[in-house]
């Protein structure tokens, strides 16, 4: 299964606006230095998950894992709008998102779906509480809003790979057949990047906007 053209293309867009290839650092630290340091940061991760995502996403296509491609072209979605807030709060203090350089090899579909796992953790683990608690004292309360979405996108995004984890070191083969026997459902919150597999009934539970700002991933 294939990403729907109008989907994607809307994403590109999205992401070419944010910032151009090539481009020097220049984040003006105004009032809030730490603040602009830490999105600038974060952005650049979210941008480099962003493209290795899609690449496992292709890789697994080629692999015949359908399945696992359509999840790691739903992380990709999620880290696409995290990169798209990080990148205007930048814009809002002055600065210029930096488009980084991504160079990453790509080996197997087990490994990547391991590999992720293994980022996830250390996102949610470390990173994110590190960089909060970083921030704080210059209480910039969108900039911590944003970068707690994104934290609290990235606990959803270990929970749908937690189990692939699992298993696919020893398992591997008949974890795929269960997985691309039983195909996912899910949604990209386009406010903070929330990801589900089931569209919230009222609200959705990381931003509290309602379920018409999720887009499915197709």
């Amino acid at each position: 299964m294939r990403p729907a053209p109008h989907f994607f293309a809307w994403l590109l867009l999205g992401l070419s606006c944010l910032a151009g290839a090539g481009a020097v650092v220049n984040a003006a630290p105004g009032r809030f230095p730490l603040t602009a340091a830490a999105l600038q940061e974060r952005y650049a991760d979210e941008i480099i998950a962003h493209r290795q995502y899609g690449a496992y996403a292709k890789h697994a296509e080629k692999e015949n894992y359908p399945a696992i491609a359509h999840l790691f072209r739903t992380l990709a979605a999620s880290e696409a709008v995290h990169a798209r807030n990080f990148a205007r709060l930048l814009r809002e203090l002055g600065g210029d998102p930096v488009d980084p350089a991504t160079r990453f090899e790509l080996s197997g579909t087990r490994e990547h779906l391991q590999q992720a796992a293994t980022v996830e953790a250390a996102e949610i683990d470390q990173e994110y509480p590190a960089i909060l608690d970083r921030i704080s004292p210059e209480q910039h309360e969108q900039a911590i809003q944003f970068i707690t979405y994104a934290w609290k996108a990235e606990q959803q995004h270990r929970d749908l790979i937690r189990q692939i984890k699992k298993g696919a070191s020893w398992f591997f083969g008949t974890l795929v057949s269960r997985i691309e026997g039983s195909p996912t459902r899910y949604f990209v919150c386009q406010i903070c990047g929330s990801t589900v597999t089931e569209l919230p009934t009222r609200q959705c539970p990381i931003c509290d906007h309602p379920p018409e700002e999720y887009r499915e991933v197709l």
